[in-house]
């Protein structure tokens, strides 16, 4: 999954990110809310982390003009801890969630997982096709109840495609969504992910639909036309 940050301080940007990268995530890092606000427009992420405290254009109003622009990722809002009214304005202006300063890593962890599992339609801390368990909050992956290793970028591919299990996803938006904007967008290692994954976990775990991308579903089901 891959994580926006929009932080002015550095520690703390640098804090978040290093706890983000050590959870397996993907990140960028936005310093001001004018690049805070460009970085949200223009790439994909599945969720933002916050600060509405920005100088060039504050937290609220980069909120604003991303619901405006019809932006639907999750935001979880960074607010000062004795102010109710951040908490109260930021969820007004289309914030999904907030923690207070200062936090706790796991806290903030919990929270991400959250909304990224709320926005991909699941509820469960765990995700399933057939007897594959993903288990969001240790990052432990079974099939048949025995425990499969995999690495790193095998684990962020596997784990967005069971977020989006059924749907059909283009190999553009696995690299857009597993690595940061740094990374070669012309590397053919999405392929050698998948064919690593089908090793681990069988042949028919992701069905590549040719021309479309990948599809990862229950057994049995047909694979989308």
């Amino acid at each position: 999954m891959r994580v926006l940050i929009v932080e002015d301080e550095p520690n703390l940007r640098q804090q978040l990110n290093n706890t983000l990268v050590g959870a397996g995530y993907a990140v960028d890092q936005a310093s001001d809310g004018e690049e805070g606000h460009y970085l949200g427009s223009t790439e994909q992420y599945d969720a933002i982390i916050l600060d509405l405290g920005l100088p060039e254009v504050d937290g609220l109003t980069v909120l604003d003009r991303w619901r405006k622009e019809g932006k639907t990722t999750p935001v979880l809002v960074l607010t000062a801890r004795d102010s109710w009214s951040d908490k109260v304005a930021g969820l007004d202006a289309g914030a999904d969630d907030y923690v207070a300063k200062p936090f706790q890593s796991e806290e903030l962890i919990a929270r991400l997982r959250a909304l990224i599992r709320r926005a991909s339609g699941n509820a469960s801390a765990e995700l399933t096709a057939g007897d594959i368990r993903l288990d969001t909050r240790s990052g432990k992956v079974t099939r048949a109840g025995e425990p499969v290793k995999l690495t790193a970028q095998e684990y962020k591919l596997l784990s967005y495609l069971l977020h989006h299990k059924g749907k059909v996803v283009s190999r553009t938006e696995l690299i857009e969504h597993i690595y940061d904007q740094d990374f070669d967008r012309d590397s053919n290692t999405i392929e050698v992910f998948v064919t690593r994954i089908r090793k681990k976990l069988g042949s028919d775990v992701i069905t590549t639909i040719r021309g479309m991308g990948y599809s990862l579903d229950e057994p049995g089901t047909p694979p989308p036309a």
